[in-house]
């Protein structure tokens, strides 16, 4: 019977590989402490240094704007549509 491959939760990756970014114990005793292979905790290290920075990003003040200014163009677009309906409505009882 194959052995079935664990799964680890998004909160115990960020844990090792914090815990790989910090130093204080090398891969191969984080390793042999937590099961699991050195190099995968070397990928999970490498993405946490390298995706952590946009933890801090000011994001949201941009979506913010970009969801405004989408909202007033399929504004504009519906009060054409409307426009167009109307104009076709008069043109068709004529």
């Amino acid at each position: 019977m194959p052995k079935k491959r664990r799964q680890f939760t998004a909160d115990y990756k960020f844990k090792v590989a914090l815990e790989a970014a910090k130093g204080t114990k090398t891969l191969a005793q984080l390793a042999s402490e937590l099961g699991v292979h050195p190099n995968q905790i070397s990928q999970w290290k490498a993405l946490l240094l390298d995706e952590g920075a946009r933890l801090f990003e000011r994001s949201g003040e941009a979506t913010e704007r970009q969801l405004a200014q989408r909202e007033a163009e399929l504004y504009e677009q519906i009060g054409r549509l409307k426009m167009d309906l109307e104009w076709l409505k008069r043109k068709v009882a004529s």
